[in-house]
This record gives C-alpha cells, structure tokens and sequence, in this order.
C-alpha cells in the first residue's frame, strides 16, 4: 500500500514538474497580434473623411505608407507583442489583383485576401474571409492580439469566433463627419475601440485632380531615390544627433509614421516627382535612408 501511494505522489511530483515547465515556456512566448484591414471600409470612410467622397476614382490612397502607418501605432499600443502581419481584404473581378492590389500584396508583412466584386462593385465574400483567418490563427494561438479595422455587423460572427479561442479583438475605426460608419453590435463585441481622427489619414490620401505634383517626364530610377533617400538621412541625423538614431534603429526595416511621412514630403520636393503610389520607389527611398544611417552607427 505505501509502495502504491509513493508511486502515485511520485507521478503527481512529476505531472506538476511538466506544468510548471510548461508554464514556464508560456511566459517567455511573446504576445503576438495582427492587423485585419476591411480595405472597403477604409477606402470609404478615409475617402469621405479626407476628400469628402467614398467613389475610389476620385481619391489617391497612400496605402504603403497608411499601413506602415498603421503598423506604428500597433507597435505602440501592443508595446510588448510582436507583428505577425497584416491583413487586407478587398474585393476584385473574378478575384484577380488590380495594380494597385499587386502592389500592397508585394509589401513585407501584408497578405492580400480577395473576395469578389459583382457588377455594382460591391464586395462579396469578404466578411467570411475575416472570420475565416481570425477564428484559425485564434484556433491554433498564432495571435493573442487582433486589432479589426472594419464596421460591418457581419463582421460580429468572425470577432466571437476569436474570441471563442482567447484572443482579444480590438476594433480600429475611422472618424465619421457625420455619426457613426460601424455598426453598433460590432461596437458591443469587441474587447475595445479606437478611432482614428482626420490628422492621421489626411497625409495618405489626395484628391487626384489637385496632386501635389504632376507626373514628371522621366520616372526617377530606383537609384537616384536610393540617393535622395541617403542625402535626407544624412541631414535628419545632422539635426537630431546619435541619440535619435539610437532609438530609431530598433525599429528597422519600419519607419515611425511621422518620420517616413516627413521623408516622403522632402523626397518628392527634391525629385520633383510625386511617390505616392509608387510602391517599388518608395522602397528604395527607405533603403538610401536606412543604409546611411546603419553606416553612422
């Protein structure tokens, strides 16, 4: 009889020695989170916001330099959680990518995820691809963070499915000049909100028929943006000094929002050429930039 209870408190020793390693190995797993973009939303409420209109064709949107943007400002409110990517979900013919879709989906850290678009351009499809990604990278603990820029209501489906599996949503939004763009369920389930006010989409989108730039008559190449690139950061480390470059650093390949849009402002005023849009440009714009100040350190 003692022989049979050494055993089991010995097996009981050890069941709590794994629990405790394991609990272990947990805490030192970093908090990881993902950025789930609606980009119909965004498109027609930044556009209503900034321009006044939600028909795309009247509009320019930054999207790189918006979801980069974007990316900033999860990195400050998940202070001690890691990126996974981000996702954008839009709506396209026989969902085959645009141009500008080609584009965004070529950026680092952005999966592209394509629903249709019928006939009165409307999006079909795109409210289950959202759950469909949410409740698996939920599932299976590849996030812990969800941060869901959107504000359909048949976006609540997919917010409980993650929810179901321990992960926090929290709901991005866009200011409305005029009420509310989400839908009040969608409010009510999500663990919290934040909207974003016209200060910070205003530098990513521009009406087109008041570009700050005409279209020059030679594209610059990648290597003459690679130099302008070079030349501003040599002058942004002349006037902030070691110490900002220091705390820059830990953030490569990603630029603060505020920094990259002040490089891309003093980029096109030297190239006389407009940027926006011009996703392999503005690459190598932050390449120049980047490499000369990883030479100064």
């Amino acid at each position: 009889m003692n022989d049979d209870l050494a055993a089991l408190s010995a097996r009981i020793d050890r069941t709590n020695e794994l629990l405790q390693r394991m609990l272990a190995e947990v805490a030192k797993t970093p908090s990881t989170h993902a950025i789930f973009v609606d980009a119909g939303y965004l498109y027609a409420a930044a556009g209503r916001l900034v321009s006044g209109t939600e028909d795309r064709r009247t509009f320019d949107l930054d999207a790189e330099g918006l979801i980069e943007a974007l990316i900033d400002k999860a990195r400050t409110i998940f202070a001690d959680s890691r990126l996974l990517r981000v996702y954008w979900y839009d709506g396209a013919r026989r969902r085959i990518h645009t141009a500008e879709q080609q584009a965004i989906a070529e950026l680092p850290d952005v999966k592209v995820r394509l629903g249709n678009l019928n006939a009165n351009n409307q999006q079909k499809g795109v409210d289950s691809l959202i759950r469909s990604d949410l409740e698996s990278l939920a599932r299976h603990r590849a996030i812990s963070d969800a941060a869901l820029i959107g504000g359909d209501e048949d976006l609540v489906s997919a917010v409980e499915a993650a929810q179901g599996y321990g992960a926090r949503v929290h709901l991005w939004g866009i200011e409305a000049p005029d009420g509310r763009n989400q839908a009040e369920p969608l409010l009510w389930e999500v663990d919290s909100q934040r909207t974003f006010d016209l200060d910070f989409f205003k530098p990513y989108v521009s009406r087109r028929a008041s570009a700050v730039y005409e279209a020059a008559a030679t594209r610059p190449t990648r290597e003459d943006v690679r130099f302008v690139g070079a030349q501003i950061a040599a002058k942004w480390l002349a006037a902030r000094g070691r110490e900002a470059l220091v705390e820059l650093l830990p953030g490569h390949p990603y630029l603060p929002g505020s920094v990259d849009q002040d490089l891309l402002v003093e980029a096109e005023g030297l190239l006389q050429y407009s940027l926006r849009g011009q996703a392999d440009l503005r690459r190598a714009l932050r390449d120049g930039f980047w490499e000369h100040l990883q030479t100064q350190y």
